[in-house]
């Protein structure tokens, strides 16, 4: 597939359905353009300057993800717990809870788990199981605020395509998921964005109780995502009688977390600095310098960002974009300055500009490695 059919193909994927998830699972690693001058660029032809500008766009809009500490740390857990989830079907699997704030890139780094899972899967075992069906080895299911037991099995005989997924009691669409789960081999079962239950109120209990059938019957490890999950008494010991459903599936669930950067110490201004120069590098803009981020941008951008990877990556892509459309070709303070963030970055954007023009706190490391 050419660069721009792979773009147009992935730009236009829901990924609760299989196709669409094989699609992003099994497409080849995006091609960073080349970086040219100013003068080369005025050389190209109109209709070359303009193909060179969409690719532009489309690396930048797609820049991640970045293997930060954070990401690394993550995966290395993932993969801890799936591997050692091999246990014979007559065995409950550990669960795993993603429990973070928004803007640290959960959802980011469990899709880059499940695209590395799925590949390995399909290298070890082939595209097709033993009795010929075809092998999904990730089920994702997104949540919304009303899901009860049927909407969760309806949603995932949607990931699958069945047939029957429109009519039939949830029962029947939970035998028929369960079917789907045998025939394709699936062995991650990942539901995103599990705060939107409530879980005080009947849905949220019904749920649990469900997910506790799934962890029973499902040879899967399943894989949960969302924010305050903890708040929400996911991992409640159960003193009520109404609560006992979310005890154990508390006792069952190892809860990880992502943690935001943080430069109030000498190792955590490192890996700020060494996450800006990896990024740095993924920046294609004719006038980019080398310490363009790490070094003339460090406190704005952590100032901008509040050391949160999610709202840090929107600042770079809506920068890059202007700098573009422009013809600004680099990053600066003043181009930035005219770029929107996130709300929330937003907000906590004064005190730490304060505090960082103040000296009393900064981002840069005292031992800097100097970029070539």
């Amino acid at each position: 597939m050419s660069a721009a059919g792979l773009s147009e193909a992935l730009g236009n994927l829901a990924l609760s359905r299989k196709e669409d998830f094989k699609a992003f699972a099994q497409a080849p690693r995006r091609k960073q353009p080349e970086a040219l001058t100013r003068a080369q660029m005025k050389a190209l032809g109109k209709d070359a300057r303009a193909e060179y500008d969409l690719r532009r766009r489309e690396w930048h809009a797609n820049i991640g993800p970045l293997k930060t500490p954070q990401l690394s740390e993550l995966h290395e857990d993932l993969w801890d717990i799936v591997d050692s989830n091999h246990q014979d079907g007559d065995k409950a699997k550990g669960a795993v809870a993603i429990d973070a704030f928004p803007g640290l890139g959960k959802t980011t780094s469990v899709l880059a788990f499940a695209r590395e899972f799925h590949r390995r899967e399909i290298a070890e075992r082939g595209e097709f199981t033993g009795q010929g069906h075809e092998r999904l080895p990730v089920c994702r299911v997104g949540l919304t605020g009303s899901t009860g037991m049927k909407d969760l099995n309806r949603a995932m005989l949607e990931f699958f395509g069945h047939p029957g997924r429109n009519r039939g009691t949830t029962a029947q669409f939970g035998q028929r998921a369960l079917d789907c789960v045998l025939s394709c081999e699936v062995r991650i079962l990942a539901l995103d964005d599990l705060h939107f239950l409530k879980w005080n109120q009947r849905n949220g209990i019904e749920v649990s109780n469900h997910l506790k059938w799934i962890a029973n019957e499902f040879p899967v490890t399943l894989l949960m995502i969302g924010v305050g999950l903890a708040d929400k008494g996911l991992f409640s010991e159960g003193d009520a009688r109404r609560d006992a459903a979310l005890a154990q599936t508390g006792r069952r669930t190892t809860r990880l977390g992502v943690r935001p950067f943080r430069i109030e110490s000498e190792p955590g201004r490192r890996e700020w600095r060494q996450m800006l120069l990896a990024l740095e590098q993924r920046v294609v803009l004719a006038d980019k310098q080398p310490g363009m981020l790490a070094d003339e941008l460090s406190d704005y951008l952590f100032a901008r960002s509040t050391g949160h990877i999610g709202s840090l990556m929107t600042l770079i892509n809506r920068g890059c974009q202007r700098a573009v459309r422009s013809g600004a070709e680099r990053l600066d303070r003043d181009l930035l300055d005219g770029v929107k963030n996130d709300e929330a970055s937003e907000a906590a954007r004064k005190e730490l500009e304060a505090a960082l023009e103040k000296r009393r706190l900064t981002s840069r490391p005292r031992s800097r490695r100097k970029v070539a």
